[in-house]
This record gives structure tokens, sequence and C-alpha cells, in this order.
């Protein structure tokens, strides 16, 4: 039986789920410390002997914090416009504010409380005040908070009426509110942002796919068209011409398996191109890619990528393209490192990639990128090691041999020029 691990599970989170899970969590605490306030305020006026005044409004006070905090969730679904209008929650913690500011009132006219309980009232006031904020547009969540702190106003007036008082009642609950609402909505405008920077991240890889798209069939149309449009007039031609018996239409017909080949020799190279890949360019776009996403990108022995053959290059341009992909989409990475070492003898050149985002207990699953990788690195004679070392640290190493590789290419060549020979 899998035994659940909690800090495991939050170490696999991307930062964007880290900060959506460190605000919402903190904003959760926000609310429960009411219980610790209401908490201490009773427990200070533990040596009075009517206890069931201080019961009922410990009680209370407990229930208004749970209400604030299902509140606090279900307004920041709404304000992240992941949620309907949270009706209820903000329904019954208004009335559960003005029953604990009634009944406060209520035990310290009767004596079971002292004056200074009357800060409870305050307290349940200032955390009402976090969840409307983030429910309502600002003008309606002013309004909707002046009830609770209209009803605070008058609860210490009536203890300690004066006309400084009133001012600093009005004052204290204006200000209470203000702060409490505004670190809420803050909070909620913080996760939004966060929210709209990763979709618009989202669409601008999409875009790129789709303008790769676009360029990819923009040259087909570009090398097959105008071919094609060559091809079909000369077929007519030379139909045309043997028709008539003319021995020039041999000669159309050569011109049509020319262009031909010619057509397919273009659509080779250009398909090649797409998939090939250079390490230097690799290396450089790997770079980029991570430091704009926020991870430190280190590259060592970038210099070296330039005295390596062509098929080497282009093996090893595949590892990197692969490792900065898995870094960005399966980790939550803050540094990555790329080291090229070639050894003196240039017998085998070594790259590894590693980063810092996958945890010990992630899944040991290869993924078909990577066994796509050591297929490709096994037709150059080389091969690719996965490690996961402590440290929550995730290896590439590719290993291609120089020496094998230029072998392959030199007995492709020479077959090369055998078959073109031949024709």
């Amino acid at each position: 039986m899998p035994r659940w691990n909690w800090w495991a599970g939050l170490r696999r989170l991307n930062h964007r789920e880290r900060v959506h899970y460190y605000t919402r969590c903190s904003l959760y605490f926000i609310g429960l410390q009411e219980v610790l306030l209401v908490g201490a305020v009773l427990v200070r006026e533990s040596d009075r002997s009517d206890v069931l005044p201080m019961v009922v409004v410990g009680l209370l006070g407990a229930a208004h914090s749970g209400v604030m905090v299902v509140a606090t969730r279900r307004s920041l679904a709404r304000y992240l416009g992941a949620g309907p209008l949270p009706v209820r929650p903000l329904a019954w913690g208004l009335g559960l504010t003005l029953t604990l500011i009634a009944v406060i009132g209520w035990a310290v006219a009767v004596d079971a409380l002292g004056d200074e309980a009357v800060v409870l009232g305050l307290y349940a006031t200032m955390f009402y005040a976090g969840p409307v904020s983030l429910a309502l547009s600002l003008p309606r969540a002013a309004e909707l908070y002046g009830v609770p702190a209209a009803a605070t106003v008058v609860a210490m007036l009536v203890h300690r009426p004066s006309w400084t008082g009133l001012l600093v009642g009005v004052a204290v609950t204006a200000l209470v509110g203000a702060i409490m609402g505004g670190i809420y909505r803050v909070s909620g405008w913080t996760l939004r942002v966060l929210d709209q920077v990763n979709a618009a991240r989202e669409m601008e890889a999409r875009l790129a796919v789709a303008e790769e798209r676009l360029r990819f069939g923009r040259d087909l149309h570009d090398v097959l068209g105008r071919n094609l449009s060559v091809i079909a007039l000369k077929s007519e031609l030379a139909a045309e011409l043997a028709s008539r018996g003319s021995p020039r239409a041999m000669d159309q017909l050569a011109e049509v398996q020319r262009i031909a080949r010619d057509s397919q020799r273009e659509i080779r190279e250009m398909v090649r191109g797409y998939r090939e890949a250079d390490l230097e360019a690799e290396l450089a776009g790997a770079r980029g890619v991570l430091s704009a996403a926020g991870i430190r990108c280190q590259v060592v022995g970038e210099e070296a990528a330039a005295r390596l053959p062509a098929g080497v290059r282009s093996a090893l341009g595949w590892v990197v393209r692969e490792g900065a992909t898995n870094a960005l989409r399966h980790s939550s990475a803050s540094r990555c490192s790329v080291r090229l070492w070639v050894p003196d003898d240039g017998a085998a050149v070594e790259l590894t990639m590693e980063n810092d985002g996958v945890p010990a207990g992630a899944p040991e699953s290869a993924g078909s990128g990577l066994a796509g990788l050591r297929e490709r690195l096994a037709g150059q004679g080389g091969s690719l090691t996965v490690e996961r070392p402590a440290g929550g640290v995730f290896r590439l190493t590719a290993r291609v041999p120089v020496e094998r590789t230029n072998e392959n290419a030199g007995t492709t060549g020479a077959a090369g020029t055998a078959e073109r020979t031949r024709r």
C-alpha cells in the first residue's frame, strides 16, 4: 500500500502551483487566527465567575472563524473566475458577525466580560472584510462591510459614549477593514496575474508551433508549387508532341523526369533541415528559454561544440532540446547546468545536463522522449544515461564516439559517391 507523503507531493508542484498553495494557506491561516485572538481574550477574563457567556462567545468565535475560512475559499474562487458568488457563506458570515457583536455587548453589559472584550467584535468585523473584498467589487464590499462596522462602533459607544470614542471607533474599524481587505485583494490579484502570465506563456508556445507549421507549409508550397506546375505543362506538351509523332516528346519527358528528381531532392533537404538539430543553436536556445522561465542556466564547454562532427552535433543537439523541454514541462527546477566534455584523445564526447526540479520520490518513467533519444544516439553508437541522485536532481548523460561517427560519415559519403557514379 503506497504511503502518502505530503512533503514529496508538495515538492512535485511547479512554481505556479506552489504560489497558489502558499497564498491560499496563508489566507486560511489568517482566518483561523481569530480563534487564537478570541481564546486569548477569554483566558484573560477567566477569573470571572460567570462561565456561560465566555463559553457562548468562544463557540461563536470558533464558528465565525470556520465560516470565514469557507467564505475565503469560495470568494477566492469567485475572484479568479472559477466559481459563483458565495452568497451563503457571506450571509452566514454576516449573521455570525452581528450575533457575536450582540452577544459580546450583552456579556459586557451584565459584567460577565470586561470592557476590553468589546475588541472581540472588532476582530470579527475585521476578519469579515477579507472574503467580502474578494467576492464583491470594492464599492459593494465597502457597503456590506459597513453593516458590521457600524454595529461595532455602536457597541463601543454603548460602553464608552463620547465624541472621541465615536471618532476612534470609526477610524479603527475603517482602518482594520481596509488593511484586511487590501491583504486579501492583493493576494487574489497576485494569483490572477500569475494565472494570466501562465496562460500567456502557453499561448505563446502554441502560437510558435502554429507559426512553425505555417512556415513549413509555405516552404513546401514554394518548393512543390512551381515544379508541379512546370511538370504539368511539360507533360501536356509531351503528350501533344507524342500524338503528332514528334521525337521532341522524349526530350520533354526527360525534362519532366529531371524536374521530378530535383523536387524530390529539394523536399529531402527541406525536411532534413527541420529534423536536424545543431548543438550550438540548441545550447543558445536552451539558455534563453530557461532563463526566460526563471531557471538559472549555466553552460560549460560550449566552445568545443564547433569542433565536433556534424552527426555528433545533431545527436547532442537533440539531447539538449529534450532536456530543456523536460525541465520546463515536468519539473519545478530553479537551476539547470549543461557540461560538454571532449577528451584529449577525441574518442567519445560526453554531454551532461542536470536540473534540480525533480523530487527523489517521483515515478521512474522514462517517457517516449528519452526512448527516442536513446534510439537516436544508438544510431551513432552512443548511449544515454538517466540518473536521479539525492536532492531532487535529474541528470542526463549522453556519450557519442567521435571516431565511429567519422567512419560512418565517411562510409556514407563513399556509398553516396559510388551510387552517383553508377547513375
